[in-house]
Order: C-alpha cells, then structure tokens, then sequence
C-alpha cells in the first residue's frame, strides 16, 4: 500500500468505523495529518504572526489569530479515529480501547505496541483480514507480482 492509497482510503471511509485498516493504511495515514498539519501551522505563522518573545525570560508566544491549523484539525479528527479505530480491530480489539490514551504512562504505550503490531491473520469478528482478502491466504493473482501467461 503506498501513501497516496492509504490517504484515498482514509478519505473514502471518513466516518467507517467498522472494518480493519492495516499497518500501512493506518501509518501512512499518521504520517499525511502529521505533514498537513506542519504546514498548516507554518501557513498561519507565515500569515498572522511569528513567535515571538514578550519579556526576557518568559515563554514563548504565538500570534492570537491561528485560522488553518484548527480547520485543517477539525477535518482530519474523525478519519483519524476511525482509522485508529479500523485499526485496533485488525488486532481484534474493540474501538474502545482507544479510550486507553486516558491512563497516564501505560495507557499510550499500549495502544502504541498494539496500534505497531501486526493484525490477525485471517478473518476475525472485525472482518476478512485487509491483506488476503477474504480470509484465505493470499493468492497468487492477489499478490503484487504480476503474472506472465503464455498463448
């Protein structure tokens, strides 16, 4: 699965929480909102205000006025919990382990070592398993090796 592929999916089910996501679907994915959001953040330093220093000593401080980043945030929520979601059930968790995020220290690295590991092979409650298909090992004419016929 390529970058382009996974975005197009994660756009195509915005809103599907049922279903599973693959590692690649789902990491592919992270990485887009991670770059779109860099960059909506540098369009509304560039536009409304740099950081800038109000006294010595104290914190840094950005412009007041941000307009892309929260639109751009706000787009991006739902398709992220739902591949997140699609993606714990390749690891035949339920979506509401998510909900782990809460517990300080444990709970992120858990859902880290799930959301990394590989998902079960085969079908399970979620669905067909996202790389064979339908639950059968992945067939030639699945692979990404073409096949040569002869006449």
């Amino acid at each position: 699965m390529t970058f382009i592929d996974s975005v197009k999916i994660c756009f195509q089910k915005y809103v599907t929480f049922s279903g599973r996501a693959r590692r690649a679907e789902y990491w592919w994915w992270a990485l887009f909102v991670f770059l779109v959001s860099i960059i909506a953040s540098i369009i509304d330093l560039t536009l409304f205000g740099q950081t800038q220093v109000s006294e010595p000593g104290s914190f840094l401080r950005t412009s007041d006025i941000v307009i892309f980043y929260p639109i751009i945030s706000l787009a991006l929520f739902l398709p992220s919990i739902s591949a997140l979601v699609r993606r714990l059930h390749d690891r035949d968790k339920s979506g509401w382990w998510y909900w782990l995020v809460l517990i300080p220290l444990v709970g992120p690295i858990v859902l880290f070592i799930w959301l990394v590991s590989r998902g079960t092979t085969g079908p399970n409650r979620f669905g067909p398993d996202p790389i064979s298909g339908e639950g059968g090992p992945l067939s030639y004419e699945d692979s990404a090796i073409p096949s040569v016929t002869r006449q």
